[in-house]
C-alpha cells in the first residue's frame, strides 16, 4: 500500500511540473483526480470486498457441501427403497406360497373331516336302517301272528260246533287228569 501512494504522490509531483509549464491547462489534474479515484475504489475494493468474497464463497462452499450431502441423503433412501421394493416382491412371494401351502393344508383338513362326517353319517344310516329293518321284522311278525290268530280263531270257530267243543273240553279235562296222576 505504501507503494501506491508513494507512486500517487510521485504522479501528482509530475503534475504539478507539467502545470508550472501549462499553468492554464487543467488536463493533468483531472488525470490526477481519475488516478485517485481508481486508487481509491481499487484500495477500498481490496480491503472490503475479500471478505465479502470470502463468506460468499464459504456461503457457496457449505450450500454444496449440503447439497452433496442431500444427494447422498436421497442416493441411500432411494437405494434403500429400491432393496424394499426387491425384498417385497420376494416377500409378495413368500406370502401367496405360504397363503397357497396353508390352503392346501386347510383344504386337506376339511377333506378329512367331510370324509369323517360322511363315514359317520353313512354308519349311523346303516344303523338306522338296520334298526328300521328290525322293528319293521317285528311289527310284520306281530301281524302275521294277530293275523295268524285271527285266521286260526276264525278256521276254528267255523270249525267248532257246541258238540265238537264239548267233546275237546271233555278231551283237555282228561288230558289234564290224566297228567296230575
Amino acid at each position: 500500500m505504501k507503494r501506491v501512494f508513494t507512486g500517487l504522490l510521485l504522479f501528482c509531483a509530475v503534475l504539478s511540473a507539467q502545470e508550472t509549464e501549462a499553468p492554464h491547462d487543467l488536463t493533468g489534474w483531472k488525470w490526477a483526480n481519475f488516478i485517485i479515484l481508481v486508487l481509491g475504489l481499487a484500495y477500498l475494493t481490496r480491503k472490503y470486498l475479500p471478505p465479502v468474497f470470502r463468506s460468499r464463497s464459504e456461503e457457496i462452499q457449505k450450500g454444496i457441501r449440503e447439497a452433496q450431502e442431500m444427494k447422498r441423503d436421497a442416493e441411500a433412501r432411494a437405494a434403500e427403497m429400491e432393496r424394499k421394493l426387491a425384498a417385497l416382491g420376494e416377500e409378495i412371494e413368500s406370502f401367496l406360497a405360504q397363503a397357497r401351502s396353508e390352503m392346501e393344508q386347510e383344504g386337506a383338513r376339511i377333506a378329512e373331516n367331510t370324509r369323517r362326517q360322511l363315514d359317520k353319517m353313512q354308519k349311523q344310516t346303516e344303523l338306522e336302517i338296520e334298526t328300521a329293518g328290525k322293528v319293521a321284522q317285528r311289527e310284520l311278525r306281530a301281524y302275521a301272528a294277530k293275523l295268524a290268530l285271527e285266521l286260526a280263531e276264525a278256521r276254528i270257530r267255523i270249525m267248532l260246533d257246541p258238540k265238537t267243543d264239548a267233546a275237546l273240553v271233555e278231551e283237555f279235562v282228561r288230558d289234564l287228569e290224566a297228567s296230575r296222576n
